[in-house]
């Protein structure tokens, strides 16, 4: 199974991959979707019919309306299993592309968000040629704040934006980076750090 399961996926970092989510993954994302505690930052619970929207607009037909971007699944390779979901998108209504996660509860703590928010972020630099990626989280949600600090993004302020989605949500944190800054840090990050 975990070979079968290592042939899906298309993106590495040292613990985690990432795969396309597929129509056999409702069930998947109705369980993480109906986690008071999992969703309490990305608008609340969402019931089965949102879930289904969700899967078919916002995922499925994305990857083909939106080459080498997307709502991913997270894979914990040594176990393969699914840690929650992980993106390279759109903001709803909006131009800018946002780098974002949301992980079941038994993930939570162990770095996995950063270490694939990091992983996402070189790659839409280097091989999407991105020029800016931002990310957005809601005030009171510092761990969140502190994940994109991590991944390299910077705190801009706030910002309101008009679609429905975040009509709920007032302000939001809003992070971002231009490519050439990132990639320098990230370049030189990696040239101090000691192979094995």
């Amino acid at each position: 199974m975990l070979a079968a399961m290592r042939d899906e996926i298309f993106m590495t970092s040292a613990r985690l991959g990432l795969r396309r989510f597929t129509p056999d993954d409702l069930g998947l994302l109705l369980r993480m979707n109906s986690d008071p505690e999992v969703t309490r930052f990305t608008g609340g619970i969402k019931d089965r019919d949102k879930t289904i929207k969700l899967l078919e607009e916002r995922i499925l037909a994305y990857y083909d309306e939106h080459p080498g971007l997307g709502i991913w699944a997270g894979v914990e390779l040594a176990t393969g299993e699914i840690t929650g979901m992980h993106l390279l998108n759109h903001l709803w209504g909006e131009p800018d592309i946002q780098v974002g996660y949301l992980m079941f509860k038994n993930f939570w703590g162990k770095g996995y968000a950063t270490e694939m928010a990091v992983r996402i972020v070189r790659y839409g630099f280097e091989e999407l040629k991105l020029p800016q990626i931002v990310a957005i989280t809601e005030l009171p949600h510092v761990v969140s704040q502190k994940v994109l600090i991590k991944s390299g993004l910077h705190r801009k302020g706030e910002r309101t934006l008009a679609h429905a989605n975040y009509a709920t949500c007032g302000p939001l944190a809003w992070f971002e980076r231009d490519a050439a800054d990132w990639l320098a840090e990230d370049a030189a990050r990696q040239s101090s750090t000691p192979s094995t």
